[in-house]
């Protein structure tokens, strides 16, 4: 090959790299458009308190996506021993740094071991949806119950709140988390000692009560972006 040729051929790999960059970078960038983002705020039913790291529902959940070629990543802001009020007070910064298209609320079980009035938290976890909605985010609401020695009274009204304000609100609805864990015959047996917080083994179930109101909601995206292509 001659001088010349050479150059000739630089110049043809450049040109032809330079055709495909544009395409490459494109690509990267619909890749990572077609992510979304889950953001799941909740408390230690969500942060893996008393597990061992990676057995909790969130990093199931993670596994689950990636098993089911689903472009979606989680990020867990979950802290033990957190209300809603806590919830509230922390998510505008979340939103902010994360930018989330499904935002998990998994909050108000404190609330409740603290005899905190109903009305209180129906605020915050309404707060708290209008504000995700305000950032572009869907949301799913994440319910619990609480057991009977705080009252019918007091555990109906509880119970009620999060599909009230799903309802009100325009969220998605877990209506109860602990469901196949808490109301099981010897439930005690899927509970840690403090028979609070479930053992590594409850979570599984947790994650199948989530799943098929989230999915839901990753079809939804999928099915608007199939829709503007």
């Amino acid at each position: 090959m001659t001088r010349r040729q050479g150059l000739a051929h630089c110049t043809a790999l450049v040109a032809a790299a330079a055709g495909l960059l544009p395409t490459a970078l494109r690509a990267a960038a619909a890749t990572s458009a077609a992510t979304q983002k889950i953001l799941v705020v909740g408390d230690s039913l969500s942060a893996e308190y008393g597990l061992k790291r990676g057995s909790g529902w969130v990093a199931l959940l993670e596994q689950r996506l990636a098993d089911e070629g689903i472009a979606a990543t989680v990020v867990n802001a979950s802290i033990s021993g957190d209300t809603t009020s806590g919830g509230r007070t922390r998510l505008p910064a979340l939103l902010k740094q994360h930018r989330p298209d499904i935002v998990i609320i998994e909050l108000g079980a404190n609330d409740a071991l603290r005899g905190l009035p109903i009305d209180e938290t129906r605020a915050n976890l309404a707060a708290m949806t209008r504000a995700a909605k305000d950032a572009g985010a869907r949301v799913l609401l994440v319910g619990m119950q609480i057991p009977p020695n705080y009252g019918r009274a007091y555990g109906e009204a509880f119970a009620a709140v999060f599909g009230t304000v799903a309802r009100n609100e325009g969220a998605a609805l877990v209506p109860f988390l602990l469901k196949g864990v808490a109301d099981i015959p010897q439930a005690e047996r899927m509970f840690q000692p403090d028979r609070i917080h479930p053992l590594a083994s409850a979570h599984p179930r947790m994650l199948e009560n989530v799943w098929p109101a989230l999915e839901t909601l990753l079809k939804q995206r999928s099915a608007k972006r199939s829709v503007a292509g």
